[in-house]
Formats: C-alpha cells, sequence, structure tokens
C-alpha cells in the first residue's frame, strides 16, 4: 500500500478510536509505527492534527478540517483497488464473518459452497458470537462482516435476510404437546430453560412484553444443550426455528399464540469501502 495513504488511514483510525494504541491494533501495526506516521505527517502539513493527553488523543481545529479530505481520499483509494481486482478477477482473499450458531450451521455451508464454485481461492474466517459482539467487531473492523438481529447500530448498512420464528420446546411427553399454539402464561408453569446470548435477548423481551416471570433454572449460551435438557424432560424453552431444523433431539416445536420471531440481516460497516471480495459474497446469500 502507498506510503501516504496509510498514513492518512493511520490518522483516520485514530480519531475514530481516540487511541493509539487501538489504531494500531486495527491496523496490525506498533503504536510508535502509528504515533510516527502521524507525526510525519504534521510535518509535511506543518500543521498539528491531534491534541494529546493521558485521556487520549482529540481532533485540533486543523486537524478537523483535514479529516475530510484524508478519508475521501482513502475511500477513492478503496475503490481503486476493488476496481483493480474487478478486471484482474478476483483470485484470492479473505473474507472474515461474524455470525451466530444457527446461521454458522444452517446457512454458510450452502452460501460458501456455491461462492467457492464461482471464487474457488477466496479464504474464510468465522468468528461466533452473540448479536452485540457481532455488531462491535464489524464496528471495529474485526470482522468484514456479519449476520445479525435486526434492527442494529444505526452506522452499519444492513440487508433484511428473513424473519424467524421463536418456537417453544417441550419434552415429548409434556401435558400441552397436542395442543396448537402454546399459551405463552403456561411458560411460567414449567421450569425453564433460558437461552441468552448477549444483551439482546429476544426470548427475555417476550417475557417481558407479556409481563410475564418464568421460573428460570438453566441459563445457558448453548441452543444444542438447552434441547438436550428439555429432551430429558428438565425443562421448556423457547428456540429460533432457524437452529431447530433436522435436530437429533426427541422434542416437541410449537408456535406461540403471541407473535415471536426475529428478523435476521446481513451488516457491514460500508459499502463503499468493502473489498470487492465481500461484495460479491453479498451476492450469494440467496443461496442461504
Amino acid at each position: 500500500m502507498d506510503m501516504n495513504i496509510l498514513k492518512y488511514m493511520a490518522f483516520i483510525k485514530t480519531v475514530e478510536y481516540g487511541s493509539f494504541t487501538k489504531a494500531a491494533e486495527m491496523l496490525h501495526y506498533s503504536q510508535s509505527g502509528i504515533s510516527r506516521m502521524i507525526s510525519d505527517l504534521e510535518k509535511e502539513w506543518k500543521v498539528s492534527l491531534l491534541r494529546r493527553s493521558r485521556a487520549g488523543v482529540q481532533l485540533s481545529s486543523d486537524g478537523q478540517r483535514l479529516l475530510p479530505y484524508a478519508q475521501r481520499v482513502c475511500e477513492e483509494y478503496q475503490k481503486l483497488q476493488n476496481k483493480v481486482c474487478e478486471l484482474n478477477g478476483i483470485q484470492s482473499g479473505l473474507i472474515r464473518i461474524g455470525t451466530f450458531s444457527s446461521v454458522a450451521t444452517h446457512w454458510l455451508p450452502n452460501i460458501i459452497k456455491e461462492f467457492q464454485k464461482d471464487y474457488p481461492n477466496i479464504d474464510y474466517e468465522l468468528l461466533l458470537g452473540d448479536y452485540t459482539e457481532i455488531e462491535e467487531w464489524i464496528m471495529e473492523g474485526r470482522v468484514d462482516c456479519g449476520f445479525l438481529r435486526l434492527p442494529t447500530h444505526p452506522d452499519l448498512e444492513t440487508i433484511f435476510l428473513e424473519q424467524d420464528k421463536l418456537l417453544v420446546i417441550l419434552p415429548e411427553n409434556h401435558p400441552l404437546a397436542k395442543c396448537e399454539c402454546f399459551p405463552v402464561a403456561a411458560l411460567c408453569h414449567d421450569s425453564f430453560m433460558l437461552l441468552e446470548k448477549g444483551a439482546k435477548a429476544e426470548v427475555s423481551e417476550i417475557f417481558e412484553r407479556c409481563g410475564l416471570t418464568p421460573r428460570v433454572n438453566f441459563t445457558t449460551w448453548d441452543d444444542y444443550a438447552i434441547m438436550s435438557m428439555v429432551e430429558s424432560g428438565l425443562g421448556i424453552s423457547i428456540l429460533p426455528q432457524l437452529i431447530l431444523k433436522r435436530v437429533p433431539y426427541h422434542i416437541i416445536q410449537k408456535e406461540l399464540d403471541v407473535p415471536a420471531y426475529r428478523n435476521i440481516g446481513f451488516a457491514l460497516r460500508d459499502k463503499r469501502s468493502a473489498s470487492l471480495a465481500v461484495l460479491r459474497f453479498m451476492e450469494y446469500l440467496k443461496y442461504r
């Protein structure tokens, strides 16, 4: 990469994170290297770009005027790189994807399989996390893109993919195993196995919305542990329909008598700065 572009990126990331250390982590440079690049810019431009203190760094008045221009240069550079890649074809690359277990299990294998038919030399890095973690990874640049529950952070660009029902799961011998729809009030009659994945937990929101307090005896972030516990008759739970595909457990699935679902989407920080590989990958989401 052109050294001037690197200096601009060092400047932009330092402002974005308010820290030389965090900017260095994101750009895979040493802290001293980032600091030196910004100092070089200040000497070249004969201005002070940042105010440095123990609390971190802040933009100076001159830095505030120049930052938008540096951002536009970096955006145009990324567009140039994407166009070069487009002319030469995507020969290689890495796509870093943040995802949660149900998407990783039931969507991504087929999406990647179809994508590899056309782009066999692309590598993948999958990071499994909860909605909040994936959102943060995209914002920080730890991953290029990710699958999330919508709505998400307003600064992210998103694509709605699917509405995923939330279903009650019961042991086969449960008294309500033959009911058409499971009464939401009955969720409090049994021990409840709570699936909690970070701050944005849709199951807890159902209880809050309906003014219910379940008898939670077991809490975990592992979907399959929940299924096994329910199969053994230790309680009931609510899981997304997507994770309940092709499960080996002897459990009953029921819709609630109130609307319960999650909206799954695909998100990235900014399409304008996304790599060509990521933009092409998005075209294959239809194969989920």
